[in-house]
């Protein structure tokens, strides 16, 4: 007998054998997709289409479901309120710094404060002041600055607004002077890339294709040129697929404007996609606004150029795994481009270059392991090198915001140490603590260690695992365990301290396996969780979490998996390859729906890191990597929270919830498998309270599932009633 979602949500908090849920009615249909004498079936295809009424019903109704059962939940709330008074510690975060003719422009964020503020100083030690408060621009509309480009002569600052997660913005000019926005409008954007040397003009992302929930909304984007004071709609078409036909620019490739201000001759045009190797294109800025710009070619794919340019005199710098999976630095000349046989100004080392940034005077190169970094200044003049004397390990941030001087900011942190802001002088390698920077302590957390390990995966690579955990916890399974993972792009998971760690001195374990497929030790680890080779991604996950249990951190019965964004292949894989393995998992805003990847508004820029079904090599690959392909009816499945942001542009609502609709008709667990949907929220946000309500709900999902004390509901039969 079907029960009733009443007194089935009763039953399932009443009693330890998980009871079924009453889930909303999902229908199948007869959805499939054949691929080189292969058929795929898609039985929840209907759910991609979210502005159909069905679907966005079927959707609250989940969420609704998803709200109740996280609601009863005890603890959540608790651990909410909990890392709502630690962040009132934190001390301010400081973002999109720049320097512009004697003015430092920054994005502060307060301890406590739920969005960031814009303000500005006249010199490094003037006083500050408030340039921009997001709280006042829309009342009753929570706003944030996405993004922040000040002009040349600091006289204005182009800001990128949004809200609700929404990854396009408003672009706005504010008048530095006065504090007042100019008139001009432009919606929806990607933000402002940059200004022109004569602070009268800006260039901008921009599409013809307005409806940014449409399919078409990211493909064929321009960069356009808006002279202050002009109609929006008489903007110049500056860069653009349709303007240039002759660079043969993809509808997928996103066109990104930059003038620098160490290289002020020249307008650079980056074609952005989700590979790693960067196309570029440049032109002499005085042809700027004629009607023929003659670009030429500065850097494509196979050139192996990786994360930024740097440009000093007549040379560009750049980071390049051609012979070098660990990568190197090597330069070659502005005016006659030629990577083929550029020079090596930094060969390959030890630790992976994670990437290079310059000052006046010096090239910066920063080196990571994946646990921590360091330093390496280089004389642009002479060629010598020496390493940064760093005050502490840790994870390294370095940036540069004036170009004309060789004063930079240095950031430090690592799992248990919040950010420490300290000014560099790149000339005399001398550091010091910034005047962006507070020290601040968190009560408890000196009671906390950390595990750095690396595990032997099933290839016999070996896998770093970061474990953070209470001081004399018992190594004898009975902790639960919060294993989170990703593994894609290169990218890394990067020691970094969060409030939400203080979970760990209730006794829980928190780690983090550092996957194939991220960047943790060059170009080569990314490669091996790459297209073909992603299985390795989510079985490095599996070796982890087994690593765990043998070694006594925790149990299967215990023992919990996250991955969000591109690790929705790595968690909705591990556990539904090794589902016995898992007592619960959380499917964050995550694809789990490999082969329908490209079909979404982002998918055709995902095809370089995951392939395409057109392939018959990668299409096959992507079945390996798709979640909802793999779920089989009758299998014992662990619980599983999976989220969506109704306003996510990446990685639509549909792609946690096919996984979610799979399960619920599938798993013979009895556990409970929800999809909760962020009306209020995309691809993540920035405003601390949602998503801090957010990750507790997850969080207590994940404890009460694995039997923490403090997260298992007790009944209340007369609020059931």
């Amino acid at each position: 007998m079907r029960l009733s979602a009443g007194p089935a949500l009763a039953l399932l908090l009443a009693v330890p054998s998980y009871g079924p849920l009453s889930y909303p009615a999902t229908k199948t249909v007869d959805a499939s997709d054949t691929y080189f004498g292969t058929t795929y079936k898609d039985p929840y295809r209907w759910l991609e289409n979210l502005r159909d009424k069905d679907v966005e019903a079927w959707f609250k109704a989940q969420s609704e479901l998803a709200d109740r059962v996280l609601a009863r939940i005890p603890g959540r709330d608790t651990l909410l309120k909990e890392w709502l008074e630690l962040d009132r510690l934190n001390p301010a975060t400081f973002r999109s710094i720049s320097y512009e003719n004697g003015r430092v422009f920054y994005k502060k964020t307060l301890g406590g404060e739920n969005v960031g503020k814009l303000y500005y100083r006249e010199g490094w030690d003037g006083a500050e002041r408030l340039l921009f408060d997001p709280a006042k621009y829309r009342p009753g509309v929570t706003t944030n600055v996405q993004s922040v480009a000040p002009s040349f002569d600091g006289r204005f600052v182009a800001l990128g607004l949004n809200s609700g997660g929404a990854g396009f913005s408003e672009i706005r000019v504010l008048d530095v002077g006065n504090g007042t926005l100019l008139p001009e409008s432009i919606y929806p954007s990607l933000g402002p890339e940059g200004w022109t040397p004569d602070n009268k003009s800006f260039l901008y992302d921009a599409g013809d294709v307005t409806d940014i929930k449409s399919l078409d909304v990211n493909l064929n984007r321009k960069t356009r040129l808006h002279i202050l004071g002009s109609e929006v709609a008489r903007d110049i078409d500056f860069f653009s697929s349709e303007r240039n036909p002759e660079l043969g620019i993809a509808p997928r490739e996103l066109p990104e404007a930059r003038i620098y201000e160490s290289c002020p001759g020249y307008v650079f045009e980056k074609l952005v996609t989700m590979q790693s190797e960067m196309r570029m294109f440049y032109a002499a800025v005085p042809d700027a606004r004629s009607a023929t710009i003659k670009w030429g070619s500065l850097c494509q794919p196979s050139d192996n150029l990786v994360q930024r340019l740097v440009f000093h005199g007549d040379y560009v710098y750049a980071e390049t795994h051609s012979d070098a999976p660990r990568y190197k630095v090597v330069r070659t000349s502005l005016k006659h481009p030629d990577w083929t046989n550029a020079e090596t100004v930094v060969p390959q080392g030890q630790d992976p270059i994670d990437y290079i940034t310059g000052s006046k005077d010096f090239l910066l190169v920063v080196y990571s392991n994946g646990i921590r970094g360091r330093i390496v200044r280089m004389d642009y003049a002479t060629g010598n090198s020496a390493e940064i004397n760093l005050p502490a390990p840790g994870i390294v941030g370095v940036s540069c915001p004036d170009p004309h001087s060789n004063r930079c900011i240095v950031t430090l942190t690592s799992w248990l140490s919040p950010t420490v802001t300290y000014d560099l002088d790149a000339g005399t390698g001398a550091i010091a603590k910034s005047i962006f920077n507070t020290d601040v302590s968190y009560p408890g957390f000196d009671n906390l260690a950390v595990d750095e390990v690396e595990v032997p995966a099933n290839d016999g690579a070996m896998v770093p695992l970061s474990i953070i955990h209470a001081k004399g916890i018992p190594m004898d399974g009975s902790n639960s365990c919060l294993l989170e993972g990703y593994g894609a792009y290169g990218s890394s998971i990067s020691p970094s301290f969060s409030v939400r760690q203080s979970i760990a001195l209730r006794g829980v374990v928190v780690a983090f396996a550092h996957t194939r497929g991220g960047g943790e030790k060059g170009e080569a680890w990314h490669k091996a969780g790459f297209k073909a080779t992603k299985p390795n991604t989510w079985r490095d996950f599996i070796s982890c979490a087994e690593y765990l249990v043998s070694k006594g951190y925790t149990s299967p019965g215990k023992l919990a998996g996250l991955g969000g964004s591109a690790g929705g292949i790595l968690i909705s894989r591990a556990i539904t390859e090794r589902p016995d393995l898992f007592a619960a998992a959380v499917c964050e805003v995550g694809d789990a729906n490999a082969m329908r990847l490209e079909f979404r508004p982002m998918g055709p820029f995902s095809i370089p890191e995951f392939g395409t079904v057109k392939d018959p090599v990668e299409c096959r690959a992507l079945y390996e990597m798709d979640g909802v392909q793999h779920v089989q009816r009758g299998v014992r499945y662990p619980a599983v929270l999976c989220v969506g942001g109704w306003n996510d542009d990446r990685v639509p609502a549909w792609q946690p919830g096919k996984f979610a609709a799979a399960l619920q008709n599938a798993t013979a667990s009895g556990k409970p498998v929800l999809m909760k949907v962020n009306y209020d929220s995309g691809h993540g946000t920035e405003e601390k309270f949602v998503m801090f309500k957010d990750l507790a709900g997850q969080y207590a999902f994940l404890l009460w599932q694995t039997g923490h004390r403090d997260f298992q509901p007790i009944l209340d039969r007369a609020n059931e009633r």
